[in-house]
């Protein structure tokens, strides 16, 4: 964990066994801590809570497993309603990329905006001078500069959704699992007899609980009485050429790179190969026509350094679940990046987000155009 001088934090708590041990072991430390539960949505609306299966956080359950773990560690737990922005900053977003053809990531614009923007915004209030979370990551301070680096457990490392974090937020937030692996923090979990040790991991997106964004967005949309769902309910696919494929019931329930629920068979595989949201169609191709050499991302963050000056040899990683790859990095303007790969790559996506890194340091990244 980084050191600091200052002892009182806040520990962004979600009722997982990870947020747990991590203010556990803040607690240890000789930390002032303070436990605090994020409620970001209603989750009667998009999940059972007495569903098993359903495995995403925020629920009733969840808070009843902080507060008891916080009771356990003796420290204060507060629940912050975060609802109306949470909907503005990473709902709305989220539908409103998915309508222009693009394919977001909500858990990185819930850090960005909620967890490290508007939780660090109000640590004065709690008199507390820095901000925790479970994240697997690891915060290190190389001269007058703080550098992200990947977690000692790979398997587990979130570095890739922490990449927007800026210098500020850096230096006041603090990792407190960066280097354990996820067996060490479930046998602490289990030391500690912690009432969430054995609670599965959440999975889903948490206000897309059934992985089914189609449907969540038709319904949103509907619930919010936007008439121009209707003229989007069908569309045509597409091949490269012009030629009508078949049609679909809404181009906003694919994303690049798929295949299965396309809806239609034909003589060999078909994959989405790109979206024509102003037309509503969805054009296939052939799984070598996924492949290419090179991308573009726009809204930088840079971490390790103010600017690239000359093209950078780097890896670079295109989606939270892939490997990052060789790549060349080339800053083409003060907020846009041209990434050459030594491979084609495939299914590149609009709107997801590429992160550069020089071995276990993240340089940044950006929206990937």
């Amino acid at each position: 964990m980084l050191f600091v001088e200052t002892k009182s934090v806040l520990i962004a708590m979600s009722g997982g066994v990870d947020s747990s041990i991590a203010a556990h072991l803040l607690v240890q430390e000789g930390y002032s801590t303070k436990g605090a539960m994020l409620k970001l949505y209603d989750d009667n609306k998009v999940c059972d809570v007495n569903q098993k299966s359903c495995r995403t956080c925020c629920s009733a359950n969840d808070v009843e497993d902080a507060r008891r773990v916080a009771a356990k560690l003796g420290i204060d737990f507060f629940v912050l309603n975060y609802k109306e922005v949470f909907n503005e900053k990473v709902i709305n977003h989220f539908i409103s990329e998915y309508l222009a053809g693009r394919t977001p990531n909500p858990c990185i614009d819930c850090n960005r905006y909620i967890k490290f923007g508007e939780l660090l915004r109000r640590l004065p209030e709690y008199e507390c001078d820095l901000l925790a979370t479970g994240h697997y990551a690891r915060i290190e301070k190389q001269n007058d500069r703080y550098i992200l680096k990947k977690a000692i457990d790979a398997a587990k490392d979130q570095s890739y959704v922490l990449y927007s974090l800026n210098q500020d937020q850096l230096s006041k937030t603090l990792f407190p699992l960066g280097n354990l692996t996820k067996k060490e923090v479930r046998e602490i979990a289990s030391e500690c007899n912690f009432v969430n040790k054995d609670k599965l991991d959440s999975q889903d997106i948490c206000f897309v609980p059934n992985g089914n964004y189609g449907e969540f967005i038709h319904r949103h949309c509907k619930e919010q009485g936007d008439e121009a769902i209707q003229r989007l309910s069908i569309g045509q696919f597409l091949d490269g050429l012009g030629n009508i494929l078949g049609t679909h019931a809404g181009f906003y329930n694919f994303t690049i790179g798929q295949r299965k629920g396309i809806g239609i068979s034909f003589d060999k595989p078909m994959y989405v190969q790109r979206i024509d949201a102003a037309n509503n169609n969805v054009i296939l191709c052939e799984n070598e026509e996924l492949y290419s050499e090179t991308l573009k991302v726009t809204d930088l963050n840079l971490i390790a350094f103010d600017k690239i000056t000359s093209p950078l040899k780097c890896e670079v990683k295109i989606r939270y679940n892939s490997q990052p790859q060789p790549a060349t990095i080339e800053q083409t303007s003060p907020n846009e990046i041209l990434v050459k790969f030594n491979k084609p790559q495939r299914a590149i996506t609009p709107g997801q987000i590429a992160v550069f890194y020089n071995a276990d340091v993240v340089l940044g990244g950006g929206i990937i155009l």
